[in-house]
């Protein structure tokens, strides 16, 4: 398994630390009604939840351009450099999320997206 590889691991492993993170400790989690529960999460809690909700849109791209990316042939050095930054990123991501500067979170979603298209662009 190439390292790119390992980074579609470890992004689709990022949504699930974000619920946990939402929900671990949390007063009145009622596992028979999550949704209901995560619709009434406030501060910090709830950026979880949008960034869980955000890395699983954004996951299905990033998987595939790594894949596509690999198949075209390109440069296993750079293949694995864009998915090492662009799972980077994400992780910035979340910390802006959770700690509410959204200027910053959107700063790495748009280089997290530059990355994912990087990728596209060497499978042409």
């Amino acid at each position: 398994m190439t390292l790119a590889h390992w980074m579609i691991l470890v992004a689709a492993l990022l949504p699930y630390l974000c619920t946990a993170a939402a929900k671990a400790g949390a007063p009145g989690f009622d596992n028979a009604s999550p949704r209901d529960w995560q619709a009434r999460l406030t501060g910090w809690r709830q950026r979880a939840d949008w960034a869980q909700r955000n890395h699983f849109e954004a996951f299905p791209a990033f998987a595939a351009a790594v894949i596509l990316a690999e198949m075209a042939g390109a440069a296993p050095g750079r293949v694995n450099a864009l998915a090492v930054a662009f799972v980077l990123l994400r992780l910035a991501y979340t910390g802006a999320y959770l700690a509410n500067r959204p200027a910053l979170r959107s700063l790495c979603f748009a280089l997290g997206f530059a990355c994912v298209i990087w990728l596209f662009a060497l499978a042409l």
